[in-house]
């Protein structure tokens, strides 16, 4: 049976989850190395929140296992997946209920500087949203700072290009060299 293996790919708003999500699968897509992307956050956004899943959390587990059972179901081994929160250690029984009890999960959390974010957010964000995501930004950096699980490999984005930072994930993930893809 094959493995499933998942790279979570989390970090505060504005610490390049999305592009690095995007070049990782550039760089597998290069070597011909099979896999997903899946950015978390298109999971859950739903307004209002489900009846009795106020946090999304129900919502993202059903989408999440409905999508990967249709990657795997074509033969898709490799998942990589973008979300803030991915990372921390109470998410892991969603991916483990979602992906399965053998899946090999690799956490790679991006960090930035509040600088950094804060030149990222105001060219992103162009309607009324900029301040609440700075502060949502701030408080998730805490927030990953001290629930991250051991292993977490600690990926710094300030100054740094897109392909670099991407390059680090593949490296974390085992993705790299003879065997692994791109490489």
């Amino acid at each position: 049976m094959d493995i499933t293996e998942v790279l979570l790919i989390g970090g505060r708003s504005g610490s390049g989850k999305s592009s690095v999500g995007f070049e990782v699968s550039a760089q597998l897509r290069a070597v011909e190395a099979g896999h997903a992307l899946v950015e978390g956050d298109f999971l859950d956004h739903i307004h209002p929140a489900p009846p009795g899943d106020p946090d999304r959390s129900l919502i993202t587990e059903r989408n999440l296992a409905a999508v990967w059972a249709n990657y795997a179901a074509l033969g898709c081994r490799r998942l990589i997946y973008t979300n803030t929160a991915s990372v921390l250690a109470e998410a892991s029984g969603l991916f483990t209920r979602a992906l399965g009890d053998d899946a090999r999960i690799v956490r790679v959390l991006l960090t930035a500087t509040d600088a950094t974010v804060r030149a990222r957010l105001t060219g992103r964000e162009q309607g009324s949203e900029l301040e609440r995501q700075l502060r949502r930004s701030a408080f998730m950096a805490r927030a990953l700072d001290e629930g991250l699980p051991p292993g977490t490999v600690r990926v710094a984005t300030d100054g740094r290009a897109v392909v670099e930072i991407a390059r680090d994930a593949v490296v974390a993930a085992g993705w790299a060299g003879p065997g692994g893809g791109a490489g």
